[in-house]
């Protein structure tokens, strides 16, 4: 009696049994989820290399400092190579000496002018306050 349906008077169930269905889309979860694929995409990023800190410092001179940029795209601190990190670091010290010293900007005739960008990038966030060019006579006849 209770294979023929719900009720006790004979007659055929009506309604569907849905428990094979419910099985099936189990399985087909199961089967998608095993056949995905996984994820091996990779973004190659460089990270920035920490340096250690200088043990010797360029030397920051009480009235005047000169920032100059060779043609081989070097930042020189009066005469003394550094790098961009170093020269934000001497720009800040000079900031916080009182009288501020002086800074002067001389780059090569043949300096890279990304590198020349960049650097005035550099001091200008640093809000030195007595700032100038030098050496721009070297330019007066440059390209003719």
């Amino acid at each position: 009696m209770a294979m023929t349906g719900g009720k006790d008077d004979g007659s055929p169930m009506m309604d569907m049994n849905t428990t094979p269905l419910i099985d099936v889309m189990l399985v087909l979860l199961i089967m998608f989820i095993i056949t995905i694929p996984v994820a091996t995409h990779s973004i190659d990023i460089d990270l920035p290399v920490a340096s250690p800190p200088n043990p010797n410092p360029p030397k920051i001179d009480p009235v005047k400092n000169k920032v100059m940029l060779t043609q081989d795209n070097m930042i020189l601190w009066n005469g003394n190579p550094i790098d961009e990190n170093t020269l934000r670091n001497s720009l800040e010290a000079t900031t916080r000496m009182n009288p501020e010293p002086e800074l002067q900007f001389q780059p090569a005739p043949e300096a890279s002018y990304e590198l020349s960008a960049g650097v005035l990038q550099v001091i200008k966030a640093s809000a030195v306050s007595k700032f100038g060019f030098v050496g721009n006579e070297q330019f007066a006849n440059f390209g003719k």
